[in-house]
Parts: C-alpha cells; sequence; structure tokens
C-alpha cells in the first residue's frame, strides 16, 4: 500500500493551499514521518516557497515525469525528486506543466497518469501531499484520481464557501467514477481573523452547513504577515516564525491530520 496520498484542492486562488502543504508536510516530518510533496500547479507556488526560486529553469519536473509516463518512456535518474533541508522531499512544477495539461487531454487513461506515476514512489513514503492549481482541469482530476483523501483550505470569506459546493460535486464525482476510496479528511480555516466577527460569522456558517456531514477541523489558521513572507525566504514558517501562532496552528492541524 506504501504511502497516505493527501491532496489539497481548492479551485479558488489565494487560500493558503501551498503555505498549507508544505506545512502540514514539514510538520509531519518533523512528526518523523518520510514525506513527498509533489507541486501539481504550473504557478510552481510550492515549489518557489521551498526556496527553489526559478523553477522554469528546472531540468526534471512534474511536467517531465508525467510526458514520461504518457509517453511510456524510462523516468529520469532519481526521478527529479530534490531533497529539502527541512526533512522533505519535493517533486517540483513550473510552467511546463500548462503544455501537459493540453496534452492529457488527448491521452488514453488521461485521468489516472499522476496516479500511475505515484505508484512507482509510494513506498518509499509514509506520506504523499499534492498540492493543486486553482482550477478544476485535467491536473487537478488527475490529483483527486490519484489521492487518498482530501483535504479542503478555505478562506475565512464568503465567497469561498460559496465555491466549496462545486469543488464538492467535482470530488463525489470522481469518487464515484475514477476513485472510490476517495475521501473528504476535512475543511481546513485559512487566513482568518478571528478578532473580527466576519471570520467568526464564515466560520459558524461553516459549520451550519456541513457538520455531520463533513469535518472541520479545530485548528483554524490565523492571518499573519508573518506567514506572507515565508515564501519569499524559501523556510517553512516553523524556522521562518517558530513561535509564532501560524507555526502553533500548522502543528495542531499536524496533530489532528496523525491522530485521526
Amino acid at each position: 500500500m506504501g504511502a497516505t496520498v493527501y491532496c489539497l484542492c481548492n479551485q479558488k486562488g489565494g487560500c493558503g493551499k501551498s503555505m498549507s502543504s508544505v506545512s502540514l508536510g514539514i510538520g509531519l516530518a518533523r512528526e518523523g514521518k518520510k514525506v513527498l510533496l509533489v507541486d501539481v500547479d504550473a504557478q510552481g507556488s510550492m515549489t518557489a516557497s521551498l526556496g527553489y526560486q526559478h523553477p522554469d529553469r528546472m531540468e526534471v519536473t512534474l511536467a517531465t515525469i508525467l510526458g514520461a509516463v504518457i509517453t511510456d518512456s524510462p523516468l529520469p535518474d532519481g526521478g527529479g525528486i530534490l531533497h529539502h533541508e527541512e526533512g522533505v522531499d519535493l517533486l517540483p512544477a513550473n510552467i511546463e506543466l500548462s503544455g501537459l495539461e493540453v496534452t492529457l487531454v488527448n491521452t488514453m487513461s488521461r485521468e489516472t497518469i499522476l496516479r500511475q506515476y505515484l505508484r512507482t514512489v509510494r513506498n518509499k513514503y509514509d506520506v504523499i501531499i499534492l498540492d493543486c492549481m486553482p482550477s478544476l482541469g485535467m491536473l487537478t482530476i488527475n490529483a483527486l484520481a490519484a489521492a487518498d483523501e482530501i483535504l479542503i483550505p478555505v478562506q475565512a470569506q464568503y465567497l469561498s464557501i460559496k465555491g466549496l459546493e462545486q469543488l464538492i460535486r467535482t470530488i463525489a464525482k470522481v469518487k464515484r467514477q475514477i476513485n472510490p476510496g476517495l475521501s473528504i479528511a476535512g475543511i481546513l480555516v485559512t487566513m482568518a481573523d478571528m478578532r473580527t466577527n466576519y471570520a467568526k460569522d464564515i466560520v459558524e456558517i461553516l459549520h451550519k452547513t456541513y457538520d455531520g456531514k463533513l469535518r472541520i477541523f479545530d485548528s483554524i489558521i490565523p492571518l499573519s504577515v508573518r506567514a506572507a513572507e515565508t515564501s519569499a525566504e524559501g523556510k517553512s514558517i516553523y524556522l521562518h516564525d517558530p513561535a509564532g501562532k501560524v507555526a502553533a496552528a500548522y502543528q495542531a492541524l499536524t496533530r489532528e491530520v496523525v491522530g485521526r
């Protein structure tokens, strides 16, 4: 069986997906897990936030790997996986992934190309985390088809909640048609200023709508300028601001995920 594959997914951008993917991944590595982070976003946000500031200059990325799977070519030596100083491995992404999305449309078994690749590395890890692009395109469908569990980061804003229904419908469709083992691990509230009534109202609406249907993690990731600085530094929140409230919130989330 190998690793549990988590997918962080939301078609709305700017909801802290990459930050949450990196922080959860490094949090799990700090708990002794062997973790692979996979950047499934052509913008390369996860790749850049781990310190690889010029993803477009990289020779081997997820696009290279998936291209090899599509054409039945041998995978490059080392599989393009980078070893990060904070104890996680990374399969990076860059703009080439956009071109691959177009190629996937005409590919046989197009929804399961990423799953085919992950089978080749799954036994080397305890956890694999997929950071999706903000869309419900073919690459996101590939991530859903490859995942065991989905974490849905939701910014504490009304528009973010409105988009949730469409995402949950898409997940249900993938579960029905492609990946019957897929489940939603929970909804993670991000970038929340819980001092405001607005953020409290959003969390309350989420609970009213989804309690009894979906888990809403107790850990709420607070809005923080320090968190926004981490992607420019190429360090996780645990190194950048170890005593801060965001690091504490992600540590609590990691415990929730492990303890389920």
